[in-house]
């Protein structure tokens, strides 16, 4: 199965299991998403439950967050997560308050599937990794998976969620293959995974970034290093007890993302553990993300925009030194 697959047999089984569950966003329907990950759900559940929409993301969302206060259970989607700054009043100022402004008497179990990153040559108004603005606003959830097996999880775990959510995928997984169990695991929103186990550095990283640390990793062990890398899947909340023990083991630390390294999720986990984890530093920190500039057009300057293994295996080796 591929990782787009997976997410369409979530949204069917979801929608299977419940009445509540509906779908809406642009060219979802007919067309089956922009990328193929909706295709045949409209056919198997009707115009009702799966519709398509004008392009206006401000409509999309400011109507998810009215349906879901009214007792639906929506799935929209943002075609791109650049997008969604057109949607930001009714994802910050509606979906993540009304809980909390409303004294807990309503809640707004929608979802916002929408991908980010780079990869496939879109340049800087498709390609941008906007994380970092959602997770730092209390009341959204944020989760980004990097397996077929939490693509499917977390998806299901983030229509179960009483609260907003943000579901983002990484466009150049969509294509990635792999084993999808006929039960899959259940996935709790904020727990993380230890993708790789090792003692003598943590790689704290998440969605597409996974598969280069995962080579630095290997890499750094055929060396005699072992680095444990451990895959978030959640943004917000993140697991900051993993990453804690994690380490405590290790005692050096770098956060591995594509998103921009400046003011990025990164930043708030190195920041965290200096924090609380301060003892258990045997060197410092390090971020390694995305240069401050917009996402390149040209493939080879994209490629050099985009972290890679071996830029992680050059920050290993200024933190263990």
């Amino acid at each position: 199965m591929r990782f787009g697959q997976a997410i369409n047999r979530a949204i069917s089984d979801a929608m299977a299991q419940d009445p509540t569950v509906v779908m809406f966003g642009e060219d979802v329907a007919a067309a089956g998403g922009p990328f193929g990950v909706t295709r045949g759900l409209a056919e198997r559940f009707g115009g009702e439950r799966v519709r398509d929409t004008p392009i206006s993301e401000a409509t999309i969302v400011g109507a998810a967050v009215g349906a879901a206060m009214s007792g639906l259970r929506p799935i929209v989607e943002i075609m791109f997560m650049d997008f969604i700054t057109l949607a930001m009043d009714a994802l910050v100022n509606q979906a993540a308050k009304a809980h909390f402004m409303f004294g807990e008497q309503c809640s707004v179990p929608m979802v916002v599937r929408t991908p980010h990153g780079g990869g496939i040559s879109a340049g800087p108004q498709h390609s941008q990794c906007l994380e970092a603005w959602l997770a730092h606003v209390p009341g959204l959830k944020l989760v980004c998976p990097a397996t077929i097996a939490d693509s499917y999880s977390l998806l299901r775990a983030a229509i179960a969620d009483p609260n907003p959510v943000i579901f983002v995928e990484n466009k150049a997984l969509y294509a990635l293959k792999g084993e999808l169990p006929d039960e899959p695991e259940n996935v709790a929103i904020g727990a993380a995974r230890t993708a790789r186990a090792g003692q003598d550095l943590t790689i704290v990283t998440y969605g597409a970034a996974l598969a280069p640390a995962l080579d630095a990793a290997a890499t750094l062990a055929s060396q005699g290093v072992e680095a444990e890398v451990i895959d978030l899947r959640s943004i917000q909340p993140w697991d900051e007890a993993a990453v804690r023990r994690s380490l405590a083991r290790t005692h050096r630390l770098i956060v591995f993302h594509e998103a921009v390294e400046a003011f990025g999720v990164g930043a708030e986990i190195v920041a965290r553990m200096s924090d609380v984890a301060f003892d258990e530093l045997d060197a410092p920190p390090l971020r390694v993300g995305a240069p401050f500039s917009p996402p390149p057009f040209a493939k080879s300057l994209e490629q050099q925009f985009q972290p890679s293994a071996d830029r992680l295996i050059h920050a290993a080796r200024r933190v263990l030194t």
